[in-house]
């Protein structure tokens, strides 16, 4: 008896849940039209919409067309009925947002951070928290955090992030503690992926996507059927450190050489710049070389100086080389570039588009849509608060739950 009610509980539960996805993506939406999407029945949406009305989590917002008798009512979320907090790790500085059911951000607190001091970084993680919880929106039901490194989601905790100076750290567990909310910690490009998943674009919600974030490191996140893949470790996506130079490679960060990130990444191409300066005397950007920055490089990129040009032109190869790699394992045929990389615009796209066919399958890549995401910080702020609710919609349920 008691396993037949836990199943019609976790039914209850499921069902719930589709028609909150629905509305989520189709919004306004009518109740004739949850049912068809989801293939309940039109007395079991019925009863779903008079839970979320009574919590407050939707509400009706007019009419919309008939197609022949009375025109159905439209139900849309109510945007602030409840509120998240998301945190950008990944920066040179920490950046936290109080964020509806919207993504639209409603509060914003920054703070700057020196690497490698793993107490500073955890204090700052609580003094952005702190400030955000006495700004007084409520409620909050969550916490999401988006943190450079290697990260075990289910556990809460940060395996290794090296410019953070943590190693094993029960990241969730200590917030938990302090904030007596959920938690939940996903890596930083995953966190990603999620943001421009869900507000980046028109995105079916059960689709493909895999967002590339080049930064001054260099990571993936992968969606699979609308569902964060994260892999057996927990890591799928880690590209950044996958050997694309066998002979001759530089030293990266993680003790190999020849990363895909000691080349195509931000870092990498400042760093190249500045060493391979004195062989380019025509070039504008090589004269100063202490001044070279990425701002430098992207300016000098847009007015084809030669030192900007082929540093760019090499960042992009070896992206593309990797991007073929993961088309030809994966097909998935949405791709997004984010990150600082992604200054360089149209003409490095079109460079690492020309390396993925060189690299890849014609055909696959052909069929394969590349673009430059349209999230900046928010996208990590915006993911990570996302998947606390993609995990649990049951967050959001203060009244009643089943």
């Amino acid at each position: 008896m008691t396993n037949l009610k836990a199943t019609h509980q976790k039914t209850k539960r499921h069902n719930r849940d589709l028609v909150l996805k629905t509305i989520f993506a189709r919004q306004p939406v009518s109740r004739a039209e949850i049912a068809r999407i989801t293939s309940l029945t039109r007395a079991t949406v019925s009863e779903i919409i008079n839970t979320l009305l009574a919590e407050g989590l939707v509400e009706e917002v007019g009419l919309g067309s008939s197609i022949g008798g009375k025109s159905p009512i439209l139900l849309s979320l109510v945007a602030d009925s409840r509120y998240l907090i998301g945190l950008n790790l990944a920066q040179d500085k920490f950046i936290g947002s109080i964020v509806n059911l919207l993504g639209e951000l409603k509060e914003t607190v920054e703070i700057p951070v020196s690497d490698n001091d793993g107490k500073q970084a955890l204090d700052t993680v609580f003094q952005i928290l702190d400030q955000l919880i006495a700004k007084n929106w409520k409620p909050v039901v969550g916490i999401g955090i988006a943190t450079p490194g290697l990260v075990n989601t289910r556990e809460g905790v940060v395996l290794n992030a090296v410019n953070l100076d943590w190693r094993d750290l029960p990241l969730a567990h200590l917030i938990k503690d302090r904030y007596r909310l959920p938690v939940c910690v996903v890596n930083d490009s995953q966190a990603n992926a999620i943001g421009e998943f869900v507000y980046g674009g028109k995105h079916e919600p059960e689709g493909n996507l895999v967002v590339v974030n080049v930064r001054h490191g260099i990571g993936a996140g992968i969606l699979i059927n609308g569902q964060l893949f994260q892999g057996d470790g927990g890591s799928a996506g880690e590209i950044g450190h996958v050997m694309v130079q066998p002979e001759g490679g530089r030293l990266c960060r993680c003790g190999k050489r020849g990363c895909l990130e000691t080349i195509s990444s931000a870092k990498a191409v400042v760093q190249r710049a500045r060493e391979m300066s004195k062989d380019f005397p025509n070039s504008d950007l090589a004269k100063d070389p202490e001044k070279i920055n990425l701002n430098a490089v992207v300016d000098a990129f847009q007015q084809n100086d030669p030192l900007a040009l082929l540093v760019a032109r090499d960042a992009a190869r070896y992206l593309g080389f990797s991007l073929a790699t993961l088309v030809g394992t994966l097909n998935i045929q949405n791709i997004v570039l984010t990150g600082e990389m992604s200054r360089l615009g149209s003409t490095w796209l079109a460079q690492i588009r020309e390396s993925m066919l060189e690299a890849g399958l014609a055909r696959m890549v052909q069929e394969t849509r590349l673009e430059i995401g349209k999230l900046d910080f928010r996208g990590y702020i915006l993911g990570s608060s996302a998947l606390m609710l993609l995990e649990d919609y049951s967050l959001l349920f203060l009244k009643s739950e089943e």
